[in-house]
């Protein structure tokens, strides 16, 4: 079994300590009821790739993108504070659509089966 290299950890801990940011410290409204699903750290630590997922339309998403790029100082400092890092590293957030797309595919497995149980055709696609 391959050990967590330092940027997983580092990862780790930066995903939870930003949800603990979030949920406590962030009064930014566009920021409320989001989840930080995954944070990928770059392999010399300079650059945290943050991905999020919230409810809401493409509308909300860019408030939400917004609200990151307006709080990303505070952010970046309260996690400076939290970890002992050397450097900081540059916090970039990106919507996660990985559920989005797991709920486009249950929608098309639902519509493969009728209620009696007999397959039809899928129906078309955009």
């Amino acid at each position: 079994m391959k050990p967590f290299s330092r940027a997983d950890r580092v990862a780790g801990l930066v995903q939870k300590t930003l949800s603990e940011i979030l949920q406590k410290e962030i009064k930014d409204p566009r920021l409320a009821m989001i989840t930080i699903t995954d944070v990928k750290m770059s392999r010399d630590l300079k650059v945290a790739r943050i991905y999020f997922c919230a409810s809401g339309g493409e509308e909300r998403i860019q408030n939400i993108q917004r609200g990151f790029q307006s709080a990303s100082g505070y952010i970046k400092r309260v996690l400076s504070d939290e970890l002992d890092l050397r450097y900081m590293p540059e916090l970039k957030f990106f919507y996660d659509e990985s559920i989005d797309y797991g709920a486009r595919i249950e929608e098309v497995l639902k519509s493969l089966h009728t209620e009696d149980g007999e397959n039809r055709t899928p129906p078309e696609t955009e």
